[in-house]
């Protein structure tokens, strides 16, 4: 974080390898794309070390890019039919993990 000028906090579980950053920017100079960019990093680097882009907080709107890297194209593909047949209005939790596809 120090080579993109950026401030930041990292906080862990120690049982299970899990953390937390904590990334200080300025939305009006440009940084909130220095922190995507890091973010983006940080989770290739944890499944490139055989871990996931998420802990128990789930994928939620800003790591859904991230879980077909981390999955598959095929597994996601199960993963939306199982949601498609078992919630098929789409009304819990929509758009979370998901878009929904016409």
């Amino acid at each position: 974080m120090d080579d993109l000028g950026l401030f930041a906090s990292i906080l862990g579980h120690i049982g299970d390898g899990n953390f937390h950053e904590s990334i200080l920017y300025n939305p009006v100079n440009g940084e909130r794309e220095k922190v995507e960019e890091c973010v983006k990093k940080m989770v290739r680097r944890a499944i490139d070390m055989d871990g996931t882009c998420t802990g128990e907080h789930s994928i939620g709107w800003g790591k859904k890019d991230s879980l077909l890297l981390e999955v598959g194209p095929e597994t996601l593909a199960v993963m939306r039919a199982i949601k498609g047949s078992l919630d098929p209005r789409w009304i819990m939790n929509p758009g979370k993990i998901f878009d929904r596809q016409s």
